[in-house]
């Protein structure tokens, strides 16, 4: 995320404009526990991304132990990931894709009740800490696996605007997904 230089395995923003690509997805929770990218770091990163004329999709979610304590435990985990990034919040150029991390790969999947009750506490949060604005048109996506069965329920959840598909997107259901959000939508 500094430029070009020795960085064997990742991908320069510098390249990535070169090659025309136009988004990039950051903070997914593989690269959180995996690599140890910290809150900190991401906001970096986003930083970075931004400043450099690209768009980003911007992870967030929790673990199991917190889903178990409720939704307070939850959004406790979702407002210091979203925190540091607050300013850099631009509807225009950023998507917050929520992962809740115990359903990501697992096959088990949020509730929509759960994904709609999370969403809306996002929004809410963003509305009062950044600006209703930017509440009002920041993209909120769903990304745990998300598959052709629970797409339509998912869909009609008012503050879930789009998926972010993982495994499903290998596979023949994906055009039922796709379809399942843009007829709600």
């Amino acid at each position: 995320f500094k430029g070009c230089g020795a960085f064997t395995g990742e991908m320069a923003v510098e390249q990535m404009k070169d090659l025309k690509i136009e988004w990039c997805l950051i903070g997914h929770s593989e690269r959180r526990e995996y690599f140890k990218e910290d809150d900190e770091l991401l906001a970096t990163k986003l930083k970075y991304i931004l400043d450099a004329g690209m768009k980003c999709v911007f992870c967030i979610g929790e673990k199991l132990p917190e889903r178990e304590k409720g939704l307070e435990a939850t959004m406790a985990v979702c407002i210091s990931q979203l925190e540091q990034i607050k300013g850099l919040l631009d509807p225009a150029k950023v998507v917050i894709a929520y992962e809740p991390v115990w359903a990501i790969g697992t096959g088990v999947t949020a509730t929509a009740q759960q994904a709609q009750e999370t969403h809306a506490e996002i929004r809410k949060w963003i509305a009062e800490n950044v600006s209703p604005e930017c509440a009002e048109g920041i993209r909120i996506q769903y990304g745990g696996s998300a598959n052709a069965k629970n797409a339509p329920e998912l869909s009609a959840c008012p503050d879930i605007d789009g998926f972010l598909v993982g495994g499903a997107s290998l596979k023949p259901e994906f055009v039922d997904i796709v379809a399942a959000i843009s007829a709600a939508k």
